[in-house]
């Protein structure tokens, strides 16, 4: 997989460095490297974690931390675990007497990255790797420098990863925190035990009472008046265990109650545990809108959900058989049960969060306690669609309806093979929406409703119904294919800075630039389907651009971006938002562009500027990929040409829009203008693209002269049109 990042090059000016991931275990194996054991403060999991932290970090501090031109971010990463092998922690300038082992350490760094530069066939690849090694060169005369510079690097790492457990660092609850460990599932079903094992013995006890007191009475009847009777010793023994029996049904008693209380406030802290488990698995669903990883496997969630019925079900009829009345205890277990019952209804499929009215959807809701619900007449699942107001005061059904939903009715069927229970709707349509009056400039695009499922169920064991319901995701309707863009922009903004536990379904009007960032980022890449990270340089033009400050070079990290700034005004001399910029380079660097930008071919977003500054030294066809500013989901080239006056200047091509990539690639494009001969900062073309070029077609039958569609370049290098050619691959 090949990889961008940032350097400078020799002049100064910032570059984008490529290079080829390879596993480390295969570059362990490829040069049988002998490591040091790894120290436990050091493992592999530092740069794990650190490499979910950098969206987080500002530009300026991910800069200091890893020096572009003496120890990039990239060689952090690609030798990851080897780094993290090695002892670091002992280097200090003053102590000589390391030189030589800092010397190798060096050597070993070099030699790794020119071994791995040989091994790729990629010439992008083999020559920046060489590049890394050439740059490693600068610490052979002092190489104790670098070995305290990895061991401050490292050092300043575990500093940050100790911050980052603060909540800007979280970007949901953790599901598996939440969970109800093992141990207190055993230790609570061991209680039960117990407390079982307590009643029967008592049972038994009470038995042998029972008989015990009835002999006594029997021998009272045989003693003699005179008392001289043998039997009184007898008697006088026998009173004597049945008081040894009262006490000791006593005494399980109190302990019976006491391990009864105390199961219960264990059930109870278990289940907290859980609904809290339930709560983040929501969360983490409504997250991965925005691209975040999301584990939606709920199998682990519905064991623990029967387990503890089971267990409350078996509390609740230690208490009947208890034989008398204990009311704290069964009106804490009827409310966990009727908590748990509640809860377990969740949305296992969201709908869609964009919903066209008159249009097809389906959703599927899962009941976690399904093989528990008693058997007899079918579990008949309602939806209806409810607004913002109604949202935030459940409790019984809406009496006002804002929307008519067709099909909106569905079983709870159980799943045998899965062990699932659910109900799927799966045709159903919004045949109309009542909307509520809108303040101010907000758009019908900006409202926010959501699916209510509902239902009464019995469960198995209780005697009384329950009423069931569950709220989808906020989904925004609409009514035409054109307010799409900007319902997204809706749903991206909730998913994004929404908080846990919100009241419904309120979001921030302003947030930092560094959150926009991220959130940018994840769902860049995970609509892409890439490993490729929006870059620093990428951060710092989408910033300029969205805040309107071309010329701004410091950190825009903590500078408040607004919703309006996002998706409500255009941008300055554009007729678009942001947003709707933004989504167009996504939509076509999915369709058209996946590959080159995964393979770090791609600059991507950068400014004019900038642009000048990295180009401006470079000879003439040097040239760049970068999305165009000016128009929605377009791709430009810009590269140096030679000047009327004898110098150079920076010329771009008409963007290339998904029309004209459906009907050339981006690879033959390159290929059909002679213009530009090196992809920065000097990789020529033909060994960069040429995987991408289109092979020639066989010549037709017939004699037919074979006709080639191809791109011709205009001398003022802003357009460019398509030609038929009567010559394959001929010049234009």
């Amino acid at each position: 997989m090949v990889r961008a990042g940032g350097g400078l090059d020799a002049h100064g000016t910032p570059q984008r460095f490529v290079f080829f991931h390879v596993s480390n275990l295969r570059l362990a194996e490829a040069f049988k490297i002998k490591t040091k054991t790894i120290r436990p403060s050091l493992t592999m999991a530092q740069w794990t974690h650190m490499s979910q932290m950098l969206p987080h970090l500002t530009n300026e501090t991910i800069n200091n931390l890893y020096p572009p031109t003496a120890f990039p971010i990239e060689v952090r990463h690609f030798l990851a675990q080897w780094i993290e092998g090695q002892r670091w922690d002992d280097f200090a300038l003053e102590n000589v007497e390391q030189k030589n082992q800092a010397q190798a350490l060096l050597d070993q760094t070099i030699s790794m990255l020119q071994s791995i530069a040989q091994q790729t066939t990629n010439v992008v690849d083999k020559m920046k790797l060489m590049q890394f090694s050439k740059n490693m060169n600068i610490f052979q005369a002092q190489p104790l420098q670098f070995g305290v510079m990895v061991r401050d690097i490292l050092n300043q790492e575990r500093g940050l990863l100790d911050t980052s457990a603060q909540p800007q660092f979280q970007p949901f609850p953790n599901i598996e925190s939440s969970f109800p460990n093992m141990q207190d599932l055993d230790c609570l079903v061991l209680k039960v035990l117990e407390v079982q094992n307590i009643r029967q013995k008592m049972h038994q006890m009470q038995e042998e009472l029972n008989w015990e007191r009835q002999n006594y009475e029997s021998l009272q009847g045989a003693i003699q008046p005179n008392g001289l009777d043998p039997t009184l010793s007898e008697s006088q023994k026998l009173q004597n265990h049945i008081q040894q029996l009262e006490y000791n049904v006593q005494a399980m008693a109190k302990k019976r109650f006491q391990l009864l209380k105390e199961c219960v406030d264990c059930l109870d802290q278990c289940q907290t545990r859980l609904i809290g488990s339930l709560k983040a698995w929501r969360w983490g669903q409504h997250k991965a809108t925005i691209g975040l990883p999301f584990d939606d496997n709920l199998n682990t969630l519905q064991t623990w959900c029967e387990q503890l019925l089971g267990v409350n079900g078996k509390l609740r009829q230690e208490l009947v058989l208890l034989g008398e009345p204990m009311p704290e205890l069964q009106e804490r277990l009827g409310k966990l049960l009727q908590v748990l019952i509640q809860s377990s209804l969740l949305v296992d499929k969201q709908p869609p969060q964009v919903i066209k009215t008159q249009s097809k959807f389906s959703t599927t809701v899962r009941y976690l306690l399904g093989e528990k619900v008693a058997p007899g007449k079918p579990v008949l699942l309602k939806a209806q669609i409810i607004n913002e107001i109604q949202a935030r005061n459940l409790g019984g059904v809406p009496s006002d309806n804002v929307g008519e939903l067709i099909n909106n009715t569905a079983i709870l069927e159980h799943n045998t093979s899965s062990k699932s229970t659910c109900a799927t709707f799966r045709n159903m349509s919004i045949k109309k929406i009542k909307r509520a009056d809108r303040k101010g400039s907000e758009s019908v695009t900006e409202e926010k409703f959501a699916l209510l499922f509902s239902t009464e169920i019995t469960i198995t064991g209780c005697d009384t119904p329950y009423r069931i319901q569950m709220i989808s995701l906020p989904v925004v309707v609409i009514v035409h294919g054109s307010q799409d863009n900007n319902a997204l922009a809706t749903i991206i903004w909730d998913c994004a800075f929404s908080e846990p536990d919100r009241v419904p379904f309120l979001v921030p009007e302003r947030v930092p630039w560094r959150m926009m960032y991220s959130t940018l980022n994840s769902k860049f890449t995970s609509e892409v389907m890439t490993e490729h990270n929006l870059d620093q340089y990428n951060q710092h033009f989408l910033a300029q651009k969205i805040f309107d400050k071309p010329d701004f070079s410091d950190d825009f990290s903590n500078i408040l971006v607004s919703w309006a700034q996002f998706n409500k005004e255009v941008l300055p001399g554009r007729p678009f938002t942001f947003w709707q910029w933004f989504e167009g380079v996504m939509e076509l660097t999915k369709k058209h562009l996946k590959e080159y930008w995964s393979e770090g071919l791609i600059f991507g977003f950068i400014g004019k500027q900038h642009l000048h500054l990295i180009l401006k030294d470079r000879p003439n066809g040097t040239f760049l990929l970068r999305f165009s500013d000016s128009e929605i989901g377009g791709i430009t080239i810009a590269y140096v040409s030679a000047s009327e006056n004898g110098g150079q200047k920076i010329q771009n091509i008409q963007p290339f829009t998904k029309r004209d990539l459906e009907i050339r690639c981006l690879g033959d494009r390159i290929r059909d203008i002679s213009h530009i001969t090196y992809l920065y900062p000097d990789f020529p073309k033909h060994d960069v693209f040429k995987k991408y070029f289109t092979e020639p077609q066989p010549s037709p039958v017939g004699g037919y002269i074979p006709v080639t569609l191809l791109t011709k370049h205009k001398i003022c290098g802003i357009l460019f049109e398509h030609c038929l050619s009567a010559n394959q691959w001929s010049a234009h």
